[in-house]
């Protein structure tokens, strides 16, 4: 499928993520001995770029602390920015989230990351497609790298379970016919992958994150604000619950 080759899938021009020091990091993290090993994957809605923009990955760790489940976040990255404890315990910061990178530089990056940061049980694998340009990829090359990206993540640990987003969308300011067009038709096809992709030992599950989200979630055209980050926090959180519960 091609569409107008000026079309820019996702959020191209806005996914770029910064950083900012730390203060009064508490020296109690919680512990690295999980089983439950998390890799938010993705693009700056996972970075984040406290105080500008949010990522989920706080408010996601305070529900899971909160419930009491054992996890461990794992990533090549780390998140500098400033973070109040919670339950006595600081932020576990680590994640594989990029600003700005497109899913043929994850499917680039993916196995050295993985060999690095250590074999994740679940991965959160945000906004597939959403930095990439249509100019320079087609449509069906995205799902190929999607479909690779997951592809390599099985590779490692063939028991691992992954979740794919169908990404909150932007500003409604920004969604033009031709953006929709491309949006809604990922939507339906992250669903596809999953089926496919899904085994014996590995589930691929998908989460909606578009049903729901609204432009007073959004910090500018593309990122989290608070209360945007709540939200998807929450969605994972709710199918985290089961998994973790298993």
């Amino acid at each position: 499928m091609n569409y107008h080759n000026t079309f820019i899938l996702g959020f191209v021009f806005l996914l770029f993520s910064c950083s900012s020091d730390p203060e009064n990091v508490s020296e109690t993290p919680l512990p690295n001995n999980s089983e439950n090993k998390i890799m938010p994957l993705g693009a700056s809605r996972v970075a984040g770029a406290r105080p500008q923009y949010e990522s989920y990955r706080y408010e996601l760790w305070k529900l899971l602390v909160g419930s009491g489940a054992e996890f461990d976040f794992i990533g090549t990255e780390n998140d500098n920015a400033n973070y109040p404890d919670f339950n006595s315990l600081s932020f576990d910061r680590d994640h594989e989230g990029r600003g700005g990178i497109n899913s043929s530089e994850i499917r680039l990056g993916i196995d050295e990351w993985l060999r690095e940061s250590g074999t994740p049980d679940i991965v959160l694998f945000s906004s597939p497609g959403g930095n990439d340009d249509l100019t320079s990829i087609t449509y069906e090359g995205v799902l190929e790298n999607i479909n690779a990206i997951v592809d390599a993540i099985q590779a490692i640990n063939p028991n691992a379970t992954i979740i794919i987003e169908q990404a909150a969308p932007p500003m409604t300011s920004e969604q033009t016919p031709e953006f929709l067009a491309i949006y809604n038709q990922i939507i339906e096809d992250v669903v596809t992958i999953a089926e496919s992709q899904s085994t014996s030992t590995s589930k691929v599950l998908t989460v909606d994150m578009a049903t729901g989200f609204t432009d007073a979630m959004l910090a500018d055209d593309v990122h989290y604000n608070e209360a945007g980050a709540q939200f998807i926090a929450n969605r994972y959180f709710e199918i985290l619950q089961t998994i973790l519960s298993e």
